[in-house]
């Protein structure tokens, strides 16, 4: 940040220096890409921050964005931004969501975050107004900035009010709020500073050796972190060219990030674990038609754990296109450090270690033993510029290399806690340190991510992580890959937990579920598991985090409702 007093200077100076390179490509489907140079891009922000500011919106407010796939969305979320106005981007409901389900979750992000307006589509105005006139809400009004005319001049006297709004903005103000991976009720505001956030720029661009030919492409939605910083705010502060694929678009037909990629020569994208496994299996060969993937450089996996499987399936199916291996990368990153903490080196294979996999279960890391399970841990890379990364023992005493603890993470681009929830942030943030909840341990430099500390099964004693049971069952004929969750379930009987899973499965046969049940078992049995509790479900069932994940704890909670009310 030597050279700019906060982001809206860096963006300003893209403009100057690349008036008519596309900053943002919107890819939709059947349709011509709508294009914004980086000039009109911040033409068109200039715009919407004049009508914002006449709409009464002010500095420091937060400014909810819950609007689907579309070009205005980005010249919107810069003007609000423009302003010194804190915008929040919220996900827009699926189809399959409950009205009532999403009107309590934009309440409850209301009362923790304090949002203050809300700008949104004309067809969720009946769902969210009642919100704005509710006892003790902080909502001050709806805005359907889409509807607004931009048909208009700025004159002398509003661009001399926007410079010197931004003018005043320095690099320790907030400049975005994010809501952490959620399924439900109160998601974790992360407030990110002016300075964290262009300083992960600086520091991840680095990391991924980023150059100004680079393109990006991504369907990642704009309310997670992987896509808000890593496929929209990295772009856009480092001058280079951005194509955004409708995540629910993409969910229905994922070949499409493929032929964004593919006419626009994109060279880097993120990918949620998941999305290896699901473009494997469902892009087909003739959608593949035509389509190079030979300009793709870097394909970033940003999950905890990394799967070995996934990346082995995805290489399978498309090298044949042009896919190189070597393009497979690994990255760990959370909202709290703006994004990224470790990255794996571009061109370089990822390395890989196969443990013993009861050992690492009990915090150590030997070798395989012969005739007993074992685990392939991918590497998430070695710890970028400006951050520090260790592994500490439940007293907080950092562990040596090949110990297995909670990694806790220090970041020049650290968020600024969460947004009036001080319980949380102490919890989290202890002595300059945030405690990420998840384990691993490192070796030689690089970090392995393992698991959740929260969603460790214990059974009489011993630990199981429920990725293990998990892959092994999503590897039975009649599961849907990837569509597995398990978790650690109370049996007072016994004082002990037992291991279940939810499935999903596309059989409808009572007696073909019965013996996917016993396959299941058999399966586990296999790899010294036992898995007591085998709940088969229909396709799509399972509930997702607002990262795409299959949330394990809103899962399980699913699966206790369905078990009470089939006692009554």
């Amino acid at each position: 940040m030597e050279k700019y007093k906060n982001l809206w200077e860096r963006w300003a100076d893209n403009t100057r220096r690349f008036p008519d390179k596309d900053a943002i490509v919107h890819w939709k489907a059947g349709e011509e890409p709508f294009r914004w140079s980086f000039k009109n891009l911040f033409d068109t922000a200039n715009k919407f921050s004049v009508l914002l500011q006449k709409q009464g919106i002010k500095r420091d407010q937060v400014c909810a964005i819950i609007i689907r796939h579309n070009p205005m969305f980005f010249p919107l979320y810069l003007g609000i931004a423009g302003l010194g106005a804190i915008p929040a981007v919220l996900a827009y409901p699926n189809p399959r969501l409950h009205p009532d389900k999403f009107k309590s979750g934009v309440e409850g992000m209301s009362q923790r975050s304090g949002l203050d307006w809300i700008f949104t589509e004309r067809d969720l105005e009946p769902i969210i107004s009642p919100l704005v006139t509710k006892e003790g809400s902080t909502i001050k009004g709806l805005h359907f900035p889409l509807e607004w005319d931009r048909e208009f001049t700025l004159s002398r006297e509003d661009s001399a009010l926007l410079d010197s709004i931004r003018g005043s903005i320095v690099e320790t103000d907030p400049v975005l709020l994010q809501h952490s991976s959620g399924t439900t009720g109160l998601q974790k505001p992360v407030l990110l500073s002016q300075r964290a956030v262009s300083d992960h720029v600086d520091n991840y661009a680095e990391s991924i050796n980023l150059t100004k030919e680079d393109k990006i492409v991504s369907w990642l939605p704009l309310y997670h972190d992987m896509g808000l910083i890593a496929a929209y705010h990295v772009p856009l502060a480092y001058g280079i060219t951005s194509i955004q694929v409708d995540p629910f678009e993409w969910v229905l037909a994922p070949s499409l990030q493929f032929e964004a990629l593919n006419a626009e020569k994109a060279t880097i994208c993120w990918l949620p674990n998941f999305a290896y496994n699901f473009m494997a299996d469902r892009i087909e060969e003739d959608e593949m038609e035509d389509i190079s993937l030979k300009s793709l450089r870097l394909v970033i996996n940003c999950s905890e754990p990394v799967r070995n499987e996934s990346h082995k399936k995805f290489v399978a199916a498309f090298q044949k296109y042009g896919f190189n291996p070597l393009a497979l990368s690994a990255s760990y990153a959370m909202a709290e450090t703006t994004f990224a903490a470790t990255q794996t080196t571009p061109g370089e294979p990822i390395f890989t270690l196969e443990v013993d996999r009861e050992s690492l279960a009990q915090g150590k890391v030997v070798p395989p033993v012969p005739g007993k399970a074992s685990r392939v841990c991918v590497s998430s890379g070695k710890v970028i510029k400006g951050c520090v990364v260790r592994i500490v023992d439940e007293t907080g005493k950092e562990l040596p290399e090949n110990g297995v603890g909670e990694i806790i993470i220090q970041s020049v681009s650290m968020f600024d806690g969460y947004r009036n929830y001080p319980e949380k942030t102490a919890e989290v943030l202890k002595d300059g340190w945030y405690y990420s909840g998840d384990y691993g341990f490192k070796l030689n430099g690089e970090l392995f991510v393992i698991g959740r500390k929260k969603d460790i099964i214990i059974v009489a004693g011993k630990n199981i992580y429920p990725e293990d049971v998990e892959d092994a069952v999503g590897a039975v004929e009649g599961i849907l890959p990837g569509r597995v969750i398990a978790f650690g379930e109370e049996d007072p009987e016994l004082g002990t937990e037992e291991i279940s899973v939810v499935a999903e499965t596309p059989y409808e046969d009572e007696t073909e579920k019965k013996q996917l049940i016993q396959r299941v078992r058999m399966k586990g049995t296999s790899v010294d598991m036992t898995i007591t509790n085998v709940y088969l479900v229909p396709p799509r069932w399972l509930i997702k985090s607002s990262a795409g994940k299959p949330s394990r704890k809103a899962n399980k909670e699913r699966i206790a409702e369905m078990k009470d009310l089939n006692k009554q």
